[in-house]
């Protein structure tokens, strides 16, 4: 798949017509899920419908949008009306929604068109895609990998060709995660930039919907389109949305201009050599296209992922009491009374690793626990959050390896929760200060897989990380590396 804006050139140009760009994807899908499975829900009907209407647009002579009649993928966490909304979770498997997600809802006011809803970590509890109730997505780049978690699914269709861009959402590393493992760019905005309306919630505080691109622009330019103040979210920002994809240019000079702080707490034990020499020679980069290059501390970082599995564990707990078998979604068939239809709904409706961060956090909400660890994680957040405002005051962006490995092997983790979690090590203090992030593709390990670098600036500070990452893409060539699929 050509980049978005070249897909618009080719649109106003008459060369290709919207109908073939997405029959273009739409065989790629056919072609494709038997072995990637990225999708739990193809809408090859309706992508086809609002194809038409852009062309009938085109022929009018009317002008178009950057995103009209471009082949979308969202992640299946966020409403679609009239289509499945699953969770990837029995527990919600004949749910459909009577209502667009307001992300949604601005990419069909765009002209985007959604090809199908993606495949996840069951509601969006993994960092490998296989906690999905119905099907394990494989790594474009390696069939025998995980595309990371939980929005592997937006991730590999991206990666695959089976579409240009895609929506994931982000709660300790969601979308920057899978986007270091495929080879993506990968952004999580400023918390509350873009509306969780319509986002089937995990931790409420945590959550946000982003952009995944094969480059920075378009993820900039998608961006832009689901951006802006939504009534119906109380935590959206009411801010000026900029045009991302004017801030870019290929260059950070005068020198000096950019100041990249290196954190570095995050080139400790555990960091793959692989990942480790990549980053370090992309930092190099960064110095020779003009940024000034300081190492900077950011000590309470390594508390960040005990902390996160106190509190979005807690919130889950709150967020997932609503699938009870009363109002909707799955209901046991064979309960004696009303406890057991909770009890028997639940357990059969909700996969392992949702059952235990259930548990994990009802146990830490229950009296006696709370002051002892939800209270104090609180606190270690308030620190965490700090480190990054003193960073700040030295530094314009900071940067990290996004994960401490490459793709591992399906299977290779799952039974091993606490290996699992450190997957996201990198990603998940981020979220609990509610910063934008972006990872960009910066090589490959020995074994041919991507390595992403992770780029982190302060609140609203977006186009200044699409600046720097698109700087560096252009002086390098990884975002030109495709996976060979057949």
């Amino acid at each position: 798949m050509a980049s978005i804006r070249e897909l618009h050139r080719q649109l106003v140009n008459k060369e290709r017509s919207a109908v073939e760009i997405t029959q273009e994807a739409l065989d790629r899908i056919t072609q494709l899920e038997p072995k990637l499975k990225s999708f739990l829900c193809v809408t090859a009907d309706s992508a086809l419908a609002q194809a038409h209407q852009v062309d009938a647009q085109i022929a009018a002579g009317e002008q178009i949008g950057l995103l009209a009649g471009i082949p979308i993928a969202v992640k299946d966490n966020m409403c679609t009306e009239g289509v499945p909304t699953t969770c990837a979770s029995r527990i919600l498997e004949n749910f459909v929604p009577p209502y667009d997600a307001t992300v949604v809802s601005k990419l069909q006011a765009a002209g985007a068109v959604i090809v199908g809803k993606a495949n996840m970590d069951e509601f969006a509890m993994g960092s490998s895609t296989e906690t999905s109730a119905y099907q394990v997505t494989a790594n474009p780049w390696d069939l025998e990998r995980v595309p990371g978690g939980s929005s592997g699914g937006s991730a590999a269709a991206v990666a695959s060709g089976e579409c240009v861009v895609s929506l994931g959402s982000d709660t300790g590393g969601s979308i920057r995660q899978p986007a270091a493992f495929c080879g993506l760019v990968g952004l999580k905005p400023t918390y509350g930039l873009v509306s969780r309306y319509g986002l089937v919630a995990y931790a409420s505080s945590l959550d946000q919907i982003g952009p995944f691109g094969r480059t920075v622009e378009d993820s900039a330019i998608l961006l832009g389109a689901i951006a802006g103040y939504d009534p119906r979210d109380s935590t959206s920002l009411n801010v000026p949305i900029p045009d991302y994809a004017q801030a870019l240019r290929p260059s950070l000079r005068p020198k000096g201009q950019i100041r990249i702080g290196v954190i570095k707490e995050t080139f400790g034990v555990g960091l793959d050599s692989g990942v480790k020499d990549a980053v370090t020679k992309a930092i190099e980069q960064f110095q020779q296209l003009g940024a000034e290059i300081q190492v900077i501390s950011c000590p309470r970082f390594r508390y960040g992922l005990p902390t996160y599995y106190i509190i979005a564990p807690s919130e889950a707990s709150a967020n997932l009491a609503r699938y009870d078998g009363v109002k909707y979604g799955f209901r046991s068939p064979d309960p004696d009374n009303l406890l057991d239809m909770y009890a028997k709904t639940r357990s059969q409706g909700f996969g392992a690793e949702v059952k235990r961060r259930i548990a994990i956090g009802t146990y830490v909400l229950s009296a006696g626990y709370y002051d002892a660890y939800y209270l104090k994680a609180q606190k270690v957040r308030t620190l965490i959050k700090e480190d990054f405002e003193k960073a700040f005051s030295q530094v314009d962006v900071l940067v990290c390896p996004t994960a401490p490995t490459t793709a591992f092997k399906a299977g290779e983790k799952f039974n091993d929760p606490l290996s699992m979690y450190l997957s996201d090590l990198m990603t998940i203090p981020v979220n609990l200060a509610g910063l934008p992030a972006l990872s960009l593709p910066c090589g490959f390990d020995d074994k041919g897989l991507p390595v992403g670098i992770q780029l982190i600036g302060n609140v609203l500070q977006e186009s200044r990380l699409f600046q720097v990452a698109h700087a560096y893409e252009q002086s390098t060539n990884w975002h030109l590396h495709h996976p060979e699929l057949h």
